[in-house]
C-alpha cells in the first residue's frame, strides 16, 4: 500500500470527506489535494466539498480508485469495507479512529491490501 501512495498519479476515494474544517475528513482531503493527488470526496450528505462535487458512494465514480481511504466511524468502516470487498475493491486505508478490533479481525480473514491506524498525511510527505 505504501508503494501505491508514492505515485501521485493514483486515484484516491476519501470516504468521509467533509466541509467542516475541524474534522479530519476535511484536513486529509485538503492535504492530499495540496500534494497533487487525484482525490474524490465521498460523502452522502455533502454536494460540494471545497468546490469539487462530492459523490454519494464509490459505485458512482467514473473510474475506480486505486486506494479507498476511510475517515468514518469504526462501525460504518466495517460495513463499508465488507460491501466494497464484495464489489471487487481491495486497497483500503483506515485512518486512525476508523478502526476497531472487529474490523481488524475481519481484515485478517481477507486477502485485502490494507493499512490500519496509519495516517495517510504522514505517509505522503
Amino acid at each position: 500500500m505504501l508503494e501505491l501512495i508514492r505515485d501521485k498519479k493514483i486515484k484516491i476515494a476519501l470516504i468521509g470527506a467533509s466541509n467542516d474544517n475541524l474534522k479530519f475528513g476535511y484536513k486529509i482531503y485538503k492535504d492530499l489535494l495540496s500534494k497533487g493527488y487525484d482525490v474524490t470526496p465521498i460523502n452522502p450528505k455533502e454536494i460540494m466539498i471545497e468546490g469539487i462535487r462530492s459523490i454519494q458512494n464509490i459505485e458512482l465514480m467514473t473510474k475506480s480508485p486505486d486506494i479507498i481511504d476511510f475517515v468514518i466511524p469504526p462501525k460504518v468502516a466495517l460495513e463499508e469495507a465488507k460491501k466494497l470487498q464484495r464489489n471487487g475493491y481491495n486497497n483500503f486505508w483506515f485512518q486512525p479512529g476508523s478502526e476497531s478490533n472487529e474490523l481488524i479481525d475481519y481484515l485478517k480473514t481477507t486477502n485485502l491490501n490494507y493499512l490500519v491506524n496509519e495516517c495517510i498525511m504522514d505517509e505522503t510527505n
